[in-house]
């Protein structure tokens, strides 16, 4: 049945929902742009072939892909030793950097001929130079894919709201947690009203 209830319940304190929004655009700006350097730096310097052990740093890399430590040393780690409780810093650092994009530009960059590498180190360009003025150009379709899907993993997170955001910091949730708190809370009240006998109509929005 069409009903636009839902529509009606959250327009009922639409400064709650603008907030949110505002805390995922901060979010998804500042960490797609901080994600994309760290990420294409990083790329650079595994796909430069003056760098010794780029191919075991690489597999370092990838290592984190197939083992990881587990979410409590995570967690343990992130709250405890890095205070990420609580602060827009937990919506932006833990998923700052993606390996899975990292190999894929580290795969792109490889492509860049090692003539204009050597043409730029010859007129004195040091690795800076040659990563803004060279890599960065001629990678930008490669980091234009990665950069977007770096935004919608920001724009659509929720996991890390909810591990290190409390009830104490409401004005921090993104709008995905936001959304999903209020899923979750009807859901409860559904249920409850099912166990009790209550019609579902009846329970309050």
């Amino acid at each position: 049945i069409f009903s636009l209830e839902a529509y009606q319940f959250l327009f009922k304190a639409p400064e709650d929902m603008l907030h949110a929004y505002g805390v995922t655009i901060f979010v998804t700006a500042v960490g797609t742009f901080s994600s994309m350097i760290v990420t294409s730096m990083a790329a650079y310097v595994l796909s430069s072939r003056d760098f010794t052990y780029r191919n075991t740093v690489s597999f370092f890399f990838y290592f984190t892909t197939v083992f990881g430590g587990g979410l409590v040393p995570w967690y343990i780690f992130n709250t405890k030793y890095l205070h990420f409780h609580n602060s827009l810093i937990a919506l932006i650092l833990p998923i700052l950097v993606n390996v899975t994009y990292l190999l894929i530009l580290k795969s792109y960059m490889m492509n860049i001929p090692d003539s204009l590498y050597e043409s730029a180190r010859l007129d004195g360009a040091g690795d800076f130079t040659i990563y803004w003025n060279i890599v960065i150009p001629l990678s930008k379709s490669g980091l234009a894919t990665v950069g977007l899907f770096i935004a919608l993993a920001y724009w659509n997170d929720w996991y890390n709201a909810m591990l290190y955001m409390d009830e104490g910091s409401r004005n921090l949730y993104p709008l995905q947690y936001f959304l999903n708190n209020i899923l979750t809370k009807a859901q409860a009240m559904n249920a409850a009203a099912a166990r009790s006998g209550i019609p579902a109509s009846d329970v309050p929005g």
